[in-house]
């Protein structure tokens, strides 16, 4: 009687098996291994519409009846969305434009989520705020920014 596995191939698939297994579970592999972070707080996420906005937020609602006319006058276009801000691609290099896509998360995330780090009305404040210099508007959109990664 002839054996299908020969040396040669009980060989190879040993030593497969045994990188596979004495590889650092640590590490981060392709494939089956790989998780990603979903990020259900970012700007991204809410960008995508896999969940519904609060009702408080519609995504259709303009800068400027979220935050007021001073505040949307100044940067943004009058007509401007929620849901186009957070869509964005401008905030390399933009504080503003990174303070709005982060402030909208943040306001999103405050009204959707229980444990959020802050109230509606504490973001809306912050960002009101930061209007006052870019820098200003740099820090607190990387202030929002860590609170909506930190969100669940």
């Amino acid at each position: 009687m002839e054996s299908h596995c020969s040396p040669s191939r009980l060989v190879i698939v040993t030593f497969f098996l045994l990188c596979f297994l004495a590889g650092d579970s640590s590490a981060t592999r392709p494939g089956l291994f790989y998780t990603r972070q979903r990020g259900r707080c970012t700007p991204q996420y809410w960008s995508s519409k896999r969940e519904s906005w609060p009702r408080m937020v519609p995504e259709r609602s303009t800068v400027e009846k979220t935050f007021g006319v001073m505040v949307a006058n100044e940067r943004w276009r009058f007509d401007l969305t929620l849901v186009e801000s957070t869509a964005r691609n401008d905030e390399e290099g933009n504080a503003y434009g990174a303070l709005l896509k982060q402030g909208i998360a943040a306001l999103l995330n405050s009204y959707a989520r229980k444990s959020f780090s802050y109230a509606p009305w504490e973001v809306k404040t912050m960002l009101i705020q930061a209007m006052i210099s870019e820098p200003a508007a740099r820090r607190q959109a990387q202030q929002f920014a860590a609170a909506n990664v930190a969100c669940d």
